[in-house]
């Protein structure tokens, strides 16, 4: 079942693969990620006692509230008084004017006497034309109504006294009237105003109550209400009122505590009961996934490589992520029971380092980025804000240093190297996050986030020592961990080599350091090449003698053989080392460089032979069975092994003569088409060329001739 899965993947076109993968891990995501966003929601009513201490998920504008404190300004907002000089002015037009109709009455009465022919005006006309005249004044003045009595009193008085008495009150109102005066004002102004008449030696004392009546109906406020100008300020004090605000964390109901009808509003408003679940969370969550998964795809997309690493590749990115994200869940649900955050003890340099050890730096540096946005979502504290940023720093920062202390060698010694060099840099920012917060921090505390800062380092480390061996058995990788491994002497393939064909293991280191040295030039992968090439023969250990370089002195054995059964015996150990490599579950790298270091190259001297006692030899029959070398890699170990076995048997090599034979034999293949299957180019093999030589100059260098 499982082999044709595997196949039904693997006959996928990439974008297909990829599209299929990135969707069914995005449904995954999400499914994980789903409870950390999901808001919780309460069944409960009013006017009963809170199972729990309920706070807000959540930051809400109270709207109610807000209103009740606008309205609460509003009626605070002190009027806005406007000063009128004008009424002054016409509080003593109207006192004058009323002097005046009296005077001109009195006057005319006076003119009746002097004319003795003119009758005398009785008092009920003197009433009459007086109230005539003061008609429209008392129209205007309601107050200004004095009684008949006071009126025929007055016009008692001769010209003179009222001239006085006019200028009398004119002069006390008008002083009164030039100030501001308010309603609230107004007792007192009057009383100011009486007290100033009855001192005044202008009104006789037979006039003064009817003066007093009439001064104090006369003043009045000189500032009154703008309203227009208080409604303006009204609004702006009402605009300026912050909005009373819900905010997240906020206790809204305490356990054991009465839920009254403010509280179940709160508690409408801010979503926690069961009748008023969000969507907005999960719209927000299925955004987050899919722009991961768009640049998780993206990513893929614009990688021009091949498609086979291409698909192992983001398997392998997606098993990482979802196996963090997993772990990121599991500390979201014990932080929850703890004081302290749990979340600093998080390996935040496991994502980069075994990313950057399976696949490639540039896809390390994706992760990091979208692991710590993740773990900013997944380790929140409950109410934090969109994410926990501190511990969306504190994975950034780390995983991008353990980026840079990691290397481009998978040694154990690099990973435990780089753990400590994470565990420094977690603690700078523990420092930096404990100095910054406005929380206070007891001893213990500082202790355990320290404490957690280490353990994280360290966690990485282990974490991707442990899981690497089964993230390259699951997809079937080769490290730089596990060529560092193959690379032990100790190997009991290598140990074979070495004890059954010595000549061979020779050989094969030679040919790794060549192989190595000429990788590193065009940018291959050494590493690989040299673990490669101290297996590349082991094929010889089935039949040792047969090989020139395992034969001290002897018969070479191919004199007595037919040229025939000498060329299968030559070509068998390609073939027989590959089936040896994969009987011991060695990786398809290291079989591939076994199977096709040669290529179907032709076995010359052989061919000759056969070709003197036979004349219908085919060369075709003395040709490697291939296939051709289909990596940089192989190519290059081709050359070196074709080289180092040339140069070996030189006698007296000197530069010059080395550099024309690695020239003639690079040439050879080039001719014979065996760097066709392979990205090798000319400029890449003018470089292998001159490291190759340059290696062997300093192999085979003169040396001193000691005398005997």
């Amino acid at each position: 079942m499982f082999r044709s899965i595997g196949k039904m993947f693997n006959s996928l076109k990439f974008k297909y693969f990829s599209i299929l993968v990135v969707s069914l891990s995005a449904l995954l995501l999400f499914a994980f990620m789903f409870g950390e966003v999901k808001q919780e929601t309460y069944e409960l009513s009013a006017f009963q006692v809170s199972p729990k201490t309920l706070r807000s998920l959540k930051t809400v504008e109270d709207a109610e509230k807000t209103e009740q404190e606008r309205q609460r300004i509003a009626k605070e907002v002190t009027p806005v008084y406007q000063f009128s000089d004008e009424v002054a002015k016409t509080r003593q037009a109207i006192a004058g004017q009323l002097f005046d109709f009296l005077i001109q009455v009195k006057e005319a009465e006076n003119l009746s006497v002097d004319h003795e022919d003119k009758p005398i005006i009785s008092q009920k006309d003197r009433l009459k034309e007086i109230r005539s005249k003061l008609q429209k004044l008392e129209e205007e003045e309601p107050s200004l109504r004095l009684t008949d009595e006071a009126l025929l009193s007055l016009l008692k008085q001769d010209v003179s006294t009222l001239r006085s008495m006019q200028k009398a009150i004119v002069g006390i109102i008008g002083g009164e009237l030039e100030k501001p005066i308010r309603t609230t004002d107004l007792a007192t102004i009057r009383y100011e105003v009486e007290r100033k008449i009855r001192l005044s030696d202008a009104i006789p004392p037979g006039e003064l109550q009817t003066m007093i009546t009439l001064a104090r109906s006369l003043v009045t406020e000189t500032e009154k209400v703008n309203e227009e100008l208080t409604e303006k300020r009204r609004e702006q004090e009402m605009s300026a009122v912050e909005p009373t605000r819900i905010l997240q964390g906020q206790v809204i109901v305490r356990e054991g505590q009465f839920i009254d009808q403010e509280i179940y509003r709160q508690l409408e408003l801010t979503g926690l009961l069961t009748n008023q679940s969000s969507t907005k969370p999960l719209i927000g969550l299925a955004l987050f996934v899919i722009f991961v998964s768009s640049i998780i795809y993206l990513h893929f997309y614009t990688w021009n490589g091949k498609n086979n690493v291409k698909k192992k590749s983001l398997l392998i990115i997606y098993s990482i992520y979802l196996f963090l994200v997993l772990l990121m869940k599991l500390i979201g649900m014990i932080d929850k029971e703890f004081d302290v955050q749990i979340a600093f003890l998080f390996p935040t340099a496991l994502a980069p380092m075994l990313v950057k050890l399976l696949t490639n730096e540039r896809l390390a540096l994706m992760v990091t980025v979208i692991t710590a946005a993740t773990a900013g979502i997944m380790l929140q504290e409950g109410f934090a804000a969109i994410m926990q940023m501190e511990i969306a720093l504190y994975i950034l920062l780390s995983g991008l240093i353990s980026l840079y202390f990691l290397g481009k060698d998978g040694r154990r010694s690099s990973i435990l190297r780089t753990s400590l060099g994470v565990s420094i840099t977690n603690m700078a920012f523990i420092g930096f996050y404990l100095m910054m917060t406005q929380s206070t921090y007891n001893l213990s505390e500082w202790l355990f986030y320290f404490i957690a800062a280490v353990a994280s380092g360290i966690l990485s480390g282990a974490l991707t020592i442990g899981l690497m061996p089964f993230f390259e058995t699951a997809f079937g990788l080769l490290s730089d961990m596990r060529l560092i491994e193959l690379s032990n002497p100790n190997h009991p393939l290598l140990k074979k080599v070495l004890t059954e064909t010595p000549g061979t293991y020779h050989h094969s280191v030679m040919v790794a350091n060549l192989a190595d040295a000429a990788c590193e030039s065009v940018g291959a992968h050494g590493l690989l090449a040299r673990v490669g090439s101290y297996y590349h023969d082991i094929g010889k250990t089935v039949r040792p003698g047969f090989f020139i370089e395992n034969q001290h002195g002897g018969q070479n054995p191919h004199d007595s053989l037919p040229p025939e059964k000498s060329r299968d015996i030559i070509i068998s150990h390609a073939v027989d080392g590959a089936k040896i490599l994969e009987k011991n579950k060695m990786p398809q790298e290291i079989v591939d460089i076994a199977r096709q270091h040669h290529g179907t190259s032709f076995l010359k001297y052989f061919y000759v032979k056969a070709k003197e006692m036979d004349e219908t030899a085919s060369e075709d029959e003395f040709r490697y069975p291939g296939p051709k070398p289909q990596t940089k890699e192989i190519a290059i170990i081709s050359i070196a092994d074709s080289v180092e076995a040339a140069v070996r048997s030189m006698k007296e090599p000197t530069p010059q003569k080395i550099a024309a034979l690695v020239k003639a034999i690079i040439n050879d293949k080039l001719n014979d088409g065996q760097f066709d299957e392979c990205d090798l180019s000319v400029k890449e093999l003018k470089k292998v060329e001159t490291v190759i030589c340059e290696t062997l100059n300093g192999i085979f260098h003169s040396r001193i001739e000691y005398p005997e």
